[in-house]
């Protein structure tokens, strides 16, 4: 089965809950806390996914890295899922939960890859000209890649792309080059 289609019902109850528990906010920010832990420690991914660990272990390793720092209802899920042998989920559920969040707060998810790290001014500008062009509230996730050599990428919910980064210059002025006659024997 595909993780997320087991994912999509557990982040979905997830949120429900804490929407009704009044804890939303504090939720999300503990399922974002576990994705980023994911994302920076692929270790705990691949012993949460290890089919040789045993379920106890995996909750022990849970309830030592996140009990008492994280809501109760968060890390009620850590143990639900392991009690049902689906901790092997965990991450794309965090994920999952992101998702169903920003959906249900209307918030528009834009990726900004820059090869040099921007200021906040920048930052706020960002921000800004997506929301303008959105009407939405967006969260703004930054990458540096250097191979851009200069300029930003900026992708705004995974349809819409802004592509003014130096490398895409250059290949586009080499491919103006190439097809002219004139020039493309030199």
């Amino acid at each position: 089965m595909h993780e997320s289609r087991i994912a999509a019902p557990y982040a979905k109850s997830l949120l429900e809950l804490a929407q009704e528990k009044g804890v939303l906010e504090e939720v999300q920010k503990d399922m974002a806390g576990f994705a980023k832990i994911c994302n920076e420690n692929r270790q705990l991914v691949t012993v949460l996914r290890n089919p040789v660990i045993k379920h106890g272990k995996k909750l022990a390793i849970l309830t030592d890295l996140f009990k008492g720092k994280v809501n109760p209802i968060t890390f009620s899920i850590f143990q639900i899922l392991t009690k049902k042998n689906r901790e092997a989920f965990l991450y794309d559920i965090a994920v999952e939960f992101g998702n169903q969040y920003r959906k249900f707060k209307g918030i528009e998810k834009a990726v900004l890859t820059t090869a040099a790290p921007i200021t906040e001014e920048q930052r706020a500008a960002f921000v800004k000209m997506v929301e303008t062009a959105k009407t939405k509230k967006v969260e703004l996730e930054e990458h540096i890649d250097e191979s851009i050599m200069g300029g930003f990428v900026l992708n705004i919910g995974g349809d819409k792309q802004v592509d003014q980064s130096i490398k895409t210059k250059l290949v586009q002025l080499k491919s103006k080059f190439k097809d002219n006659p004139f020039i493309s024997k030199y």
